[in-house]
């Protein structure tokens, strides 16, 4: 068959390399401070030859999966380093897939440097290097590659909405609606080989032709709605970029102290005070954002410096996913109606010397500072404005309106994790599911009998779509094409 000549699996070729080794790892799998407990990981073959020397007995038997109060020794001095517990895991029922156990021990620094020493001494045994067993994990079957990556970003979530997305993606919610998708692909490559090389022999029906047809575009609708997510998944991963932005001395500065709740930047009454790029990453109500504080921005200016500054602030607004538009309160206070802010935005922007194409996509909020400038009856005239967030950063026990704005926002733009709807979260995802659609458009225009005799061109266009979504999950298959032919048409029987 064309789709499987000169196939290899080399994920489980890489895989009985990388077991044959013989090398069994060990590191420290908690953090490296003074804590209560430590926890030391080792994996490996001779996993049960460690853990033997450690407790000092070569004919111990523990039971799989089951804490044991144990005293640890150094094999070289036979000196008890400390008192812990001792979990055996017997592959392949374990993290790695490969024998493994842990140590947890007091969280010192001496215990810990001591419990690796002691390891060391174990013929067979080697530190880990830096993710090794989750590569093992990934090698052994037990994690795909979508899971390696939402596991590295559950370490890392430093607010709630990125545990809850980072925790569905490293318990598959993710891979599994990718592996939907690769099998499927997979059906229909190989109901188009069987199609190709049996049709006469085994009497196959051209009506397989028109069923994957119809299948391959219902995987393109699928995927397509997939990608039509607005990046929420990006956003909540990465951060959502803001950039604070506006005329010199209108409180930019102050906006970004206030929402960090700390003095980030400078805060003076002379105008220019900022004139590089402020950035900080604060958890706002739940959600990662970016916070830049930016240079006034303003026309005819012959200061250098401050003409570098401004050029930054705009190269900062292009990278933008949030746009706080801040101006003096004073200037706006005569809108009375919605039509008033959109104009008064565009006059603005031209003021700030911005083009418009760099806000456009993005999310914009204007933000009237300084409030405390105007009369009752001008207050109220403003926040009448759906499209204004009236605030004054010398009162921040009266911002409330606008953080709740803000974290509406927020929402809007990240959404919220679902098991059911997992999203792209990786800007390498989007591109390798783009191009597989790509493959699959391709196929359903050029398909044609008289266009290709043999058909094998068409068949390696829709191989390419199944590649694509391999990337991504990090499986390297044909062997699964031909199990499916076997099982579908009954190959040979």
């Amino acid at each position: 068959m064309a789709l499987l000549r000169n196939g290899t699996r080399g994920l489980w070729s890489s895989f009985h390399r990388f077991a044959s080794s013989g090398c069994t790892i060990y590191s420290l799998s908690s953090g490296n401070v003074k804590c209560g407990v430590s926890v030391i990981r080792v994996s490996g073959p001779q996993t049960k030859k460690a853990l033997r020397a450690i407790v000092g007995n070569k004919e111990y038997e523990p039971k799989a999966r089951q804490a044991y109060l144990k005293s640890f020794f150094h094999p070289a001095s036979k000196e008890m380093i400390d008192r812990g517990l001792l979990l055996w895991f017997p592959g392949p029922a374990s993290f790695t897939g490969e024998d493994s156990c842990e140590f947890q021990v007091h969280g010192s620094l001496a215990v810990i440097a001591a419990m690796l020493d002691a390891l060391g001494k174990v013929d067979g045994l080697r530190p880990a290097e830096p993710g090794e067993f989750t590569k093992r994990a990934f090698f052994g079957g037990k994690l795909d590659l979508t899971e390696v990556e939402g596991l590295a970003d559950l370490i890392h979530a430093e607010t709630e909405a990125q545990r809850k997305q980072a925790l569905l993606q490293s318990t598959g919610a993710l891979g599994r609606l990718y592996d939907n998708w690769r099998r499927r692909l997979i059906r229909c490559a190989a109901h188009l080989e069987a199609y190709i090389d049996f049709a006469e022999e085994e009497q196959i029906e051209g009506g397989v032709i028109l069923q994957l047809t119809k299948e391959l575009n219902s995987v393109k609708r699928e995927i397509k709605e997939h990608l039509s997510d607005q990046r929420q998944g990006e956003l909540l991963r990465d951060g959502v970029r803001t950039v604070i932005i506006g005329a010199p001395n209108v409180g930019k500065s102050s906006l970004l102290n206030l929402l960090c709740q700390r003095s980030v930047a400078i805060v003076t009454d002379q105008a220019g005070t900022t004139r590089d790029i402020i950035e900080t990453m604060h958890n706002f109500g739940g959600y990662p954002v970016v916070f830049s504080d930016t240079a006034g921005l303003r026309k005819n200016t012959t200061d250098s410096i401050e003409q570098e500054g401004m050029q930054r602030a705009k190269d900062c607004l292009a990278q933008s996913d949030m746009i706080l538009l801040m101006a003096d309160a004073k200037t706006i206070r005569e809108i009375d109606h919605e039509d008033s802010v959109s104009q008064f935005v565009d006059s603005y922007l031209q003021e700030l010397d911005i083009p418009v194409d760099l806000c456009n996509g993005k999310r914009l909020q204007l933000v009237a500072n300084k409030t405390d400038t105007l009369s009752p009856t001008e207050i109220q005239q403003l926040e009448k404005l759906s499209n204004v967030l009236a605030i004054s950063c010398h009162q921040p026990d009266k911002i409330s309106g606008f953080l709740g704005h803000l974290e509406k926002h927020l929402q809007e733009l990240c959404g919220e994790p679902r098991a059911e709807s997992p999203r792209i979260t990786n800007t390498r995802y989007r591109q390798q599911l783009e191009r597989c659609i790509g493959h699959i458009d391709v196929f359903l225009r050029d398909y044609r009998p008289d266009r290709y005799p043999d058909m094998a061109i068409a068949a390696a266009k829709l191989r390419n779509s199944v590649r694509c979504i391999e990337r991504i999950t990090g499986h390297v298959s044909c062997e699964d094409i031909l199990d499916v032919v076997f099982k579908d048409f009954c190959i040979g029987k």
